[in-house]
């Protein structure tokens, strides 16, 4: 295998690539800033500069240092190249570009949400001169509204380019130039053109300053205080690898986590801000049961009473085949099967059916190879691969339109159900849900109100995926576990937990905690995408190690 060697330590390498890129996939940190991966290379910030020594073939292949400094991001390696970061020339240009670029920056750290996690921050300890050696006035530029999600500190730029390339490359709407030139130069939006395309919030995540600020987050929390788990987008079909930023069981914003076969380094603003319903005021908090024509709250212990006496009087009154339960593509593929086992309990010709999947226009692709899903949930193979392993096929899971009919044909036996929601918008809710369900007797577990939680007889405060621990299977067949991120809003339960305890009060089951690792287990003989649901053995692991891709 092919080799360099950078400050001593013999890199290897496959492909052709950059020396940048060869440092990066060694664990060698070399200095950058307008470099980017996903972006094309332009060689602009010049902090990566280093000497480079390369055999000649013209002469032995006999090793001959270039005269000058080389970007490493812009120099593909050869075989026995050797690359000097810490000579003393490339200190002393390392040392020469962050004092020109802190000549006009501000001196304003404490008050940057930046600080903490800013490249120019961490660069001035370890590559920058102790002290500055300017003295006249800087330079102040204006801060700038230039979207709906982004405000631009402009004194703050370092003039990297890496906004403008993302809005030129990757969402194909050029929003964003560079205007100006010398120490005036300034990236700004065109007149009369917001930064205002569906992937906005990325050019906050790769600005390596504090010059790209996301108004979501402007002023909330610390970096340093947040706490990080690793994800998977709980809104669309994408499956989108994300990192939730939380602390003191609140979330503060989501970030898209490097993903080469998936998202790449992107995540749409509909992923980044649709997790606002997670601490939304009009949560459901504590369970409900009719009386007197409308809704009291009780206890968990009477809801469950409640609910199972409702279900099996159907059963009794009607016989095998009364009972259905229909089970939301939000939730996760182990909750889904537990609520299948907690029906069939009861009821071992009770019908499965997947709730509605919502869709909103149509797939949308990039220029940079990023797509926007029109399916707004995130498991509905899932679910529905979950609920064929309880009902034993494809033939025992109605899809919702078939649902619908079924609750709708005067034929239809079906007296009583179970109902899931966890929809972040109105967009999950079915008006003709609510009209075929009539006067059946139903539970509901849901997290917002809506009008099919008003008309349950016993309705159940559920959690969102931030939540809890699970799998999602996306749009593409992949199935991905995802981390409980906070804990569940005090009053409610998780949806595996409420299947749990039901089967548990009918006495089906002892009483237990919902754990991810052991329902997996239980569906061991289920296999999504050629992929085998792993042993609890196998999930505790992965859980340490914070890996998420089952």
């Amino acid at each position: 295998m092919p080799s360099i060697t950078i400050d001593g330590r013999q890199c290897n390498y496959e492909g052709k690539k950059m020396i940048l890129q060869v440092a990066q996939e060694n664990g060698v940190e070399i200095p950058h800033y307008c470099y980017h991966p996903g972006l094309s290379i332009v060689a602009s910030c010049r902090i990566c500069l280093a000497e480079v020594a390369q055999p000649n073939p013209r002469n032995g292949n006999k090793l001959e240092l270039i005269p000058k400094l080389m970007p490493t991001c812009q120099t593909p390696v050869a075989d026995g190249m050797v690359v000097y970061t810490r000579s003393p020339k490339a200190i002393a240009n390392q040392k020469a570009v962050m004092e020109y670029l802190l000549i006009n920056h501000p001196l304003d750290c404490p008050v940057c949400d930046q600080a903490g996690e800013c490249h120019l921050q961490d660069y001035s300890y370890k590559y920058g001169r102790a002290e500055s050696r300017f003295v006249d006035d800087k330079i102040k530029q204006p801060k700038k509204d230039i979207g709906p999600h982004v405000l631009l500190y402009a004194d703050r730029c370092i003039m990297c380019s890496r906004c403008v390339r993302f809005t030129k490359e990757v969402s194909g709407t050029a929003e964003l130039g560079v205007f100006g030139r010398g120490n005036r130069e300034q990236i700004d939006v065109f007149p009369g053109r917001p930064l205002n395309n569906e992937l906005s919030g990325n050019v906050v995540d790769i600005c390596p300053v504090g010059a790209l600020l996301d108004k979501d987050f402007l002023f909330t929390q610390r970096v340093w205080f947040l706490k990080a788990t690793p994800s998977i987008d709980g809104v669309t079909a994408s499956g989108d690898h994300i990192r939730i930023d939380h602390n003191d069981g609140l979330v503060y914003r989501i970030k898209p986590r490097t993903n080469a076969d998936g998202n790449k380094w992107w995540i749409s603003d509909e992923i980044r801000y649709g997790w606002k319903f997670v601490h939304a005021q009009e949560r459901l908090r504590v369970p409900q049961r009719q009386q007197l024509g409308g809704m009291v709250e009780c206890d968990w212990k009477t809801a469950y009473r409640e609910a199972l006496a409702g279900l099996r009087k159907a059963v009794k009154e009607k016989g095998p085949g009364s009972l259905a339960v229909m089970v939301s593509p939000m939730l996760a593929s182990e909750e889904a099967y537990l609520l299948g086992k907690a029906v069939r309990a009861l009821d071992e010709q009770a019908i499965l059916a997947v709730g509605p999947v919502p869709v909103v226009g149509e797939d949308k692709t990039f220029p940079g190879g990023y797509t926007i899903y029109a399916e707004k949930s995130p498991n509905a193979r899932g679910v529905r691969q979950a609920l064929e392993l309880v009902g034993g096929g494809a033939e025992s899971v109605l899809d919702f339109p078939v649902f619908i009919k079924s609750l709708e044909d005067k034929q239809s036996k079906t007296a009583a159900m179970i109902l899931t929601g966890g929809y972040p918008t109105p967009a999950g809710e079915s008006k003709e849900l609510v009209k075929a369900v009539g006067k059946r007797f139903m539970v509901t577990l849901d997290v917002l109100p809506n009008a099919l939680a008003s008309k349950a007889n016993v309705l159940l405060p559920g959690a969102t995926w931030v939540e809890k621990s699970g799998s999602f299977v996306n749009v593409k067949g992949k199935t991905q576990g995802f981390m409980q991120a906070i804990g569940v809003l005090e009053g409610a339960r998780t949806e595996g937990q409420i299947a749990l305890d039901l089967l548990a009060e009918m006495g089906a089951s002892e009483p237990e905690r919902y754990d991810v690792a052991t329902v997996r287990e239980r569906m061991g003989g289920m296999w999504v995408s050629g992929v085998a649901m792993p042993s609890a053995a196998e999930s505790a692991v992965r859980a340490e190690m914070s890996y998420v891709e089952l």
